[in-house]
């Protein structure tokens, strides 16, 4: 595939890191500059890196077509490869990494958008476990596009963006998770609210 990362035992150490690092990972300004120059080049592509995203995480994660209701019996990838419904997907995927980038000097802004994607994932019953797969498959579909501007330096860039964002829909994720389950409880389950006023 001639990607860095492209074996199984790579990408499911991008996403153990993932989760362990997510909460402390920071990118320092010249990870930011890079991150934004390449971005520069890779959204010439975007909808074609939309797929591609999608088709390998597909190949290496079979098991995340079962949270695409339309993708989900599609054996043929040559078929996902054509798919208008996956190419919108893989566009609004390409649309949050974009406004991910645009946020990076606002972090308080990319944290809500973050979060929120997090708790929206929720509802598509997408567990947290996927959201690292998504960053390793965007860092192989780059590569090549990006081809003697993609360095080490650069691919550490990308991983600790996605490691951060990652963490931030994590807790989305969690916080609507509770939230669900507390108003599944009924009203006589539910921990009382005590009055502390006097």
């Amino acid at each position: 595939m001639g990607c860095a990362i492209s074996s199984l035992a790579a990408k499911a150490e991008f996403g153990e890191r993932n989760t362990e690092d997510s909460a402390t990972t920071r990118l320092s300004d010249d990870q930011i500059q890079m991150i934004k120059e390449s971005w520069k080049v890779i959204r010439e592509d975007i909808a074609k890196v939309g797929i591609i995203i999608f088709i390998g995480l597909f190949q290496t994660h079979p098991e995340c077509k079962d949270v695409f209701f339309l993708f989900r019996d599609v054996e043929d990838l040559e078929r996902l490869r054509t798919s208008r419904e996956l190419r919108a997907h893989g566009l609004r995927v390409m649309s949050f990494i974009e406004k991910s980038v645009a946020r990076l000097d606002q972090l308080e802004r990319l944290e809500t958008l973050a979060v929120e994607l997090g708790k929206s994932h929720y509802h598509y019953n997408a567990p947290p476990k996927y959201y690292s797969y998504v960053g390793a498959e965007f860092i192989c579909a780059v590569q090549p596009i990006l081809k003697e501007k993609w360095t080490a330096e650069l691919e550490e860039a990308w991983k600790a963006m996605f490691q951060y964002v990652a963490g931030l829909m994590m807790q989305g994720y969690q916080e609507e998770s509770t939230r669900q389950r507390h108003l599944a409880l009924s009203p006589k389950d539910r921990p009382e609210k005590r009055n502390t006023a006097l």
